[in-house]
């Protein structure tokens, strides 16, 4: 039998610290290992198998297209690619989108267009504003960007232009814009530093400050849209709009993809200012077209919620009962708890023993971000497995 974890030693940059097991096959909310043990997925690839392991639309809408036409370049007009356009036009507040394929690549397009919105419309004015604890993707600028040092030391010196404030204080915020700020790029719930949630006025005042001052409100809901948060976007919680939207992640139900989205005004880029080669290709089109209608035609955000409401419930009864649980948080079908003993890597080896994959964050954290079309007897399931790991590695005290 085939060694994987030594060919991955040998061949492989050593950037992931990965759980010890092989994954060959996934169904619904259930993947198998390479020695046929099943798990329990509550990561679903990190927020991106919306609809589950190979599920029927997903599997019809590649095999289709594969079988049709996979790429062109965007020097010529595709059918999908247009009709995906119009769903996530039709289904949000913006006007224009361009799609890319991933969400550091949308999250970097956004940040483009608002330096060209500032070029254009501030008198040259190019900085963004970032939140401290956010994640906004792995290239060189959104490492800048992000606000975490973790990820930006390995890299000094980093992309200048990027102001990291203090998450959920508008006065720092207010306190960092100037003269060369274009934007301000926030994420509605932090997902990537343990589910941060903002105080439920924040983003208002955010938007107020960003009309106040003339400048751009981007919202990355790269792991917040598409329906995990309990709404089709996690900005229609909020009671604002952005000017500048990025999605990724749950789009395509596994199928690699990114888009920025943005209203008229901030619509700035000129023919040959921005592009891809793959980005927008008709095989990924195909697949997020079927994933996002299907998302919208069933109203899967609507079992987020609910199911997201029983998964809090039952995680605050592990809060009752384990008192090193010092927190449960997040909305939907994404959420986390913190534990005192920093203790989570013991945590989640002991839910992945018992057929659970859960998503260790630091010393901490452990994230929840199952399917979306996951049911309640998958959450007391998960549930149980989670309530014996912790037993195991925390005694009650």
């Amino acid at each position: 039998m085939t060694d994987w974890h030594k060919l991955e030693h040998d061949y492989y940059m050593p950037t992931f610290k990965r759980i010890p097991i092989t994954l060959v096959k996934g169904q619904g909310a259930r993947v198998w290992d390479d020695n046929d043990r099943e798990y329990l997925d509550f990561v679903s690839g990190i927020a991106v198998n919306s609809l589950g392991h190979c599920h029927p639309v997903v599997v019809k809408a590649i095999t289709e297209q594969a079988n049709t036409l996979m790429h062109t370049s965007n020097l010529y007009y595709t059918i999908p690619q247009l009709k995906l356009a119009e769903l996530l036009i039709k289904n949000s507040c913006m006007d224009k989108v361009f799609i890319c394929n991933s969400g550091t690549e949308a999250t970097e397009g956004a940040v483009k267009l608002a330096r060209r919105y500032g070029h254009l419309h501030l008198n040259g004015a190019y900085e963004v504003i970032t939140g401290t604890g956010s994640f906004h993707g792995r290239t060189l600028a959104m490492v800048s960007a992000s606000g975490q040092t973790k990820f930006q030391e390995p890299y000094i010196p980093i992309p200048s232009g990027f102001i990291n404030v203090e998450y959920n204080n508008i006065e720092a915020l207010k306190a960092a814009t100037n003269e060369r700020t274009c934007a301000v790029m926030m994420e509605p719930i932090q997902g990537e530093s343990g589910v941060h949630l903002p105080d439920n006025d924040y983003l208002q005042k955010v938007r107020a400050w960003c009309d106040e001052k003339g400048i751009l409100l981007i919202l990355d809901e790269i792991q917040t849209g598409a329906g995990r948060t309990g709404t089709l976007f996690a900005y229609q919680q909020y009671g604002i709009e952005p000017d500048i939207m990025t999605l990724a992640k749950g789009l395509a139900g596994g199928f690699p993809i990114g888009a920025i989205l943005c209203k008229d005004k901030a619509s700035v880029f000129a023919a040959g200012e921005h592009g891809s080669t793959f980005g927008g290709n008709p095989l990924a089109c195909a697949t997020g077209y079927a994933v996002f209608k299907t998302i919208v035609d069933n109203d899967i955000p609507l079992n987020a919620k609910l199911t997201g409401q029983y998964l809090t419930k039952r995680l605050n009864e592990m809060k009752q009962k384990y008192n090193f649980i010092l927190e449960v948080r997040g909305r939907g079908l994404l959420q986390a708890i913190e534990i005192s003993d920093k203790n989570a890597l013991s945590v989640t080896v002991g839910c992945l023993e018992k057929g659970l994959l859960v998503n260790k964050i630091g010393d901490s954290i452990i994230r929840f971000m199952p399917p979306l079309i996951i049911g309640r007897d998958e959450v007391d399931k998960a549930i149980d497995i989670l309530d014996a790991a912790l037993s195991d590695t925390s005694p009650v005290r």
